[in-house]
């Protein structure tokens, strides 16, 4: 029983790393990458699609992005998609694909995207922390319930606490090498 609610609690804990992982991809750094355009959706038929599905985006240099369309129709709604996105850079349309020249980052951009990273970092650490809220709750009952002594509660409970510790301990490694990353010039 115990186990479960182990087992349970690291795998939640795990998914909030990795979601946070996900979310600082669509943070800017001194070097551009397409996961800038990951939540970019066009109308593709009547269905909202992923611009990696209706064309490929390629990372051509340091600051620029081009998209190539496989349907030369959509250059257009691709066009007004980037646009709306606001991600950055206005889209250039040649009539074969869309290029991106996003410029050189800023000191007061850099240090927006940190702020924005440590409060993804917050985020990361307040669903942990939830985690463990819900993980101890259910020791508690089991406790209260008599499935469990008082002293498998305490020992659980601690497990649970040193889970919760390890996380947040490697989220504030991840969190002081991506600043690094990001306010590097």
């Amino acid at each position: 029983m115990l186990n479960e609610i182990f087992n349970a609690c690291d795998t939640k804990m795990k998914s909030s790393v990795e979601h946070m992982l996900r979310d600082f991809k669509t943070l800017r750094t001194g070097k551009v990458t397409t996961s800038v355009l990951d939540n970019v959706k066009i109308d593709y038929y009547g269905t909202q699609t992923s611009l990696d599905q209706v064309g490929s985006i390629i990372a051509q240099d340091a600051t620029t992005i081009v998209v190539n369309p496989w349907e030369k129709n959509l250059l257009a709604d691709i066009e007004s998609a980037i646009s709306a996105a606001n991600v950055g850079a206005t889209p250039n349309n040649d009539g074969d694909q869309i290029k991106l020249f996003f410029p050189a980052m800023t000191v007061e951009q850099r240090q927006e995207s940190a702020k924005k990273m440590k409060g993804m970092g917050e985020n990361a650490k307040v669903s942990i922390r939830n985690d463990r809220k819900n993980s101890n709750d259910q020791i508690k009952k089991l406790e209260k319930d008599k499935e469990v002594t008082t002293d498998e509660s305490k020992s659980a409970q601690d497990r649970i606490q040193k889970t919760t510790d390890k996380f947040i301990t490697e989220i504030d490694s991840i969190l002081r090498t991506k600043e690094a990353e990001i306010l590097k010039v």
